[in-house]
């Protein structure tokens, strides 16, 4: 039985080994350029080991908080998923928040952990303008921090170990290559948050690569699909020339299917993220494709991170983010990614 710090530092390099294996963790060459409001806290300790299994018991006593933007919706349920998966494999509480795209809320819930004594915080940065500040604090008071999601531009200025996600703007000029191959000409890149610096990115990347013209609008919030949708319609019949539509998010992607339909149009539907939704849409040949940052592990691998920086001092990326993204769902492979959906993971 390996109960002591050896044995729970093994455990977690046997997960991040698996992770490599499959190729769900790759390090950035270079810098370039949507949870709940409420806690969830998890913790495991194991009672027995074989050599499939390991206890962990060092370190069993960390809290480690995961600080987000995110609302209840399809992506961020995922991303909380992760983090407290990883808090139960590694015998570590977490407490998850979600802001609900607030950055007013998320800097205060920065600062009540700082005040509670965090171990180790995971933020991402939608708002760094707003929420940075708070950040600086917690990296002053000697807390590690990772950020996660958003804030790939802004982690190393704040004193964060690294990023974990994807370079929004790459994984844009990645739709704009798709966008150019299905033949469109003029796209709506269509943002459901009016302040996020990672949708505006995303928006951004599609412009570099795409050969035809983009129009950059912010839609509505998902909270409201039926106004998202009429906002969208209303563009395309504001903007004739518009024949293919970037949700930045799944749901604004499948609510341009029925914008599309409203407004008599025949649109080539591209999004980010996963939902059940645009996977059946994706299935049925209506959507082309969806960009995908796997947020499972942007819940799960700061947690693991953390842990390994508190109990090993191990600090990762070189610097550099940690890059989780962008993958692509299409035809060609929604079945499998169907099924990890179903399980939550995905």
């Amino acid at each position: 039985m390996i109960t002591n710090m050896e044995g729970s530092t093994m455990k977690i390099f046997k997960w991040l080994a698996v992770a490599f294996a499959f190729g769900l963790v790759a390090a950035a060459c270079g810098d370039s350029g949507g949870g709940s409001n409420d806690q969830a806290a998890t913790t495991t300790e194991g009672s027995s080991a074989t050599s499939e299994q390991v206890d962990v018991t060092q370190g069993s006593d960390f809290t480690f908080y995961v600080i987000t933007h995110g609302d209840a919706g399809v992506f961020w349920s995922v991303a909380q998923r992760g983090a407290e998966d990883a808090g139960r494999d590694l015998g570590v509480t977490v407490i998850y928040q979600g802001s609900n795209n607030d950055p007013e809320k998320q800097a205060q819930d920065i600062e009540a952990a700082i005040a509670a004594g965090a171990d180790g915080i995971a933020v991402s940065l939608a708002s760094p303008d707003a929420v940075g500040p708070a950040v600086k604090k917690a990296v002053d008071a000697g807390i590690p921090v990772i950020t996660l999601n958003s804030g790939v531009n802004q982690f190393k200025e704040l004193g964060a170990i690294t990023h974990v996600g994807q370079t929004e703007t790459v994984a844009g000029e990645g739709a704009g290559e798709r966008f150019n191959a299905l033949g469109a000409s003029t796209v709506l890149c269509a943002r459901q948050e009016q302040s996020n610096i990672g949708l505006e990115e995303r928006c951004d990347g599609l412009a570099n690569t795409f050969d035809g013209t983009v129009i950059s609008e912010f839609v509505g919030e998902d909270s409201d699909p039926t106004a998202q949708e009429a906002q969208i319609s209303a563009i395309l019949q504001e903007n004739p020339d518009i024949d293919a539509v970037l949700g930045t998010g799944p749901n604004v992607a499948v609510r341009a299917l029925g914008a599309g339909d409203a407004a008599g149009r025949d649109l080539i539907v591209g999004g980010f993220d996963i939902s059940t939704e645009i996977i059946d849409f994706i299935e049925s040949g209506d959507i082309a494709f969806t960009v995908d940052q796997q947020q499972y592990l942007q819940g799960y691998l700061p947690v693991v991170f953390l842990y390994l920086n508190k109990t090993n001092l191990n600090t990762v990326g070189g610097g550099k983010p940690v890059l989780t993204g962008p993958g692509f769902v299409t035809t060609e492979n929604v079945g499998e990614v169907k099924a990890l959906v179903e399980k939550g993971t995905r």
